[in-house]
């Protein structure tokens, strides 16, 4: 049994009405080679409930989650512990089933906790304001680039070394399809200087990160001055979240624009989705900002109230006029990133981002003492960077035989770059423990 809605005699009208012949007709412009002739010979054609569940289970069993081992995983996306209260309160059926609050009379619930996400994300950022979330970081960057592009008038968007590899390839799919240029400066730790001498007059933006791919802090109040004498924006990118709680906000060094994902604060890893993006920038810029921003107001009887005051999406507006197509609500990763910080409280999130510095400076101390070890950074958050004496993609092999999720490392983001090929990339979090960080090192020392 087939479980499809639609008899054959709907299907001839509805092939008769768009004038083919058949639904073949509607793949012609597939080449045959690339069509199959009929179902995968693999696949059977039907199995009972525990049979899928079994083989599904099977599947998912070849995994090995960063749940299931001691993981030191980081590189963009962080295992932080989620309190259980914030699945609980998200499994609520006003949140979990809520649409776009098209009608704001009718959705206050929804346009209210967006209202507190985007407080919450000005803070953190140390921004004027904040948009009701984008759909991750990467995707929140390559907004920003071409943000830049509307504000300035220019076309040329100056990538720093230290930026996400993943990001800087965002950027650069959005570049060659709306016709900006993108110049990428070489996957390492770019100093303020070397930066400063690739703006000219055509430079948009800069982007940056902090901590960067590598996991060293900077501090770019000087660049943030070089960008403006020179009429670009800067943009700071912040993969890691939870390091807001410590380090100096971007909003402090004069960044024009704020990115970040904001996966670390109530979301799980997930196998890679869904995250958050956080987008914040100066008030002036407001009109060109992505996405949505939601306001508070009082009603005819002075009650609070609130709005969307800015939609950008080309559905409500004309299409020409449109900055952004951010079209779907993602609203529920964004409550629960709301949720999460509103458990922790500003002491808790400055307590939370301490401990996570604590134990990667305890995790640091101990490989460095491993010999052939060098660990890189003279500045990180919680995750630093591992010089071994061998291709780091060997020892994460053999740690995860253990199993032991060691890290990523370096050359699997930038393969076609040998010279980064011993390097390793190691995060830790607080729910990282110090056993686990001695086991590591004892196999380290045994592998050497």
């Amino acid at each position: 049994m087939r479980y499809l809605p639609l008899t054959d005699a709907d299907r001839r009208l509805m092939l008769e009405r768009i004038g083919v012949n058949s639904v073949d007709d509607l793949f012609v412009d597939v080449p045959a080679s690339a069509r199959l002739p009929g179902p995968l010979p693999t696949l059977p054609k039907h199995l009972a409930e525990f049979e899928v569940e079994r083989i599904i289970g099977g599947l998912a069993a070849k995994n090995l989650s960063a749940g299931a081992c001691p993981s030191f995983l980081g590189a963009g996306a962080y295992r932080h512990h989620v309190p259980a209260s914030v699945d609980q309160l998200l499994l609520r059926g006003e949140f979990l089933t809520s649409y776009t609050p098209y009608q704001p009379e009718v959705s206050q619930g929804t346009l209210q906790s967006l209202f507190e996400f985007q407080t919450q994300v000005a803070l953190l950022t140390g921004m004027e304001v904040a948009n009701a979330s984008m759909y991750d970081g990467a995707t929140a960057c390559a907004e920003a680039v071409m943000m830049a592009n509307r504000i300035t008038r220019r076309g040329n968007a100056l990538v720093s070394g230290g930026l996400h590899p993943h990001y800087r390839e965002v950027i650069q799919t959005m570049a060659d399809s709306t016709g900006f240029a993108v110049q990428a400066l070489p996957p390492t730790i770019s100093p303020v200087e070397e930066i400063a001498e690739n703006i000219d007059q055509e430079t948009a933006c800069v982007v940056v990160q902090n901590p960067d791919f590598f996991g060293r802090l900077h501090d770019f109040t000087a660049l943030a001055e070089i960008c403006q004498s020179n009429g670009a924006l800067l943009v700071v990118v912040v993969t890691e979240v939870v390091s807001l709680g410590l380090i100096k906000p971007p909003g402090a060094m004069g960044a024009d624009i704020v990115v970040a994902e904001g996966q670390g604060i109530g979301n799980a890893l997930g196998f890679g989705g869904p995250h958050v993006g956080l987008f914040a920038c100066k008030e002036k810029y407001v009109r060109q900002m992505p996405g949505r921003l939601c306001g508070q107001t009082v009603d005819a009887d002075g009650r609070r109230g609130y709005v969307l005051t800015l939609s950008t999406r080309e559905q409500h507006i004309r299409r020409e006029k449109a900055t952004s197509n951010i079209c779907t609500n993602s609203g529920l990763c964004a409550l629960a990133f709301t949720i999460h910080l509103s458990l922790l409280g500003e002491e808790g999130l400055t307590r939370l981002a301490e401990l996570n510095h604590a134990m990667a400076s305890t995790f640091a101390d101990m490989i460095a003492q491993v010999p052939g070890c060098r660990v890189l950074n003279e500045s990180f958050f919680n995750e630093f960077t591992v010089e071994l004496p061998f291709p780091a993609a060997a020892l994460v092999d053999k740690m995860a035989i253990v199993p032991i999720l060691a890290g990523v490392p370096v050359s699997r983001l930038y393969p076609d770059n040998p010279e980064l090929e011993n390097l390793l990339l190691v995060a830790v979090t607080e729910l990282n423990q110090i056993q686990e960080m001695e086991t590591f090192v004892q196999l380290l020392k045994v592998w050497l």
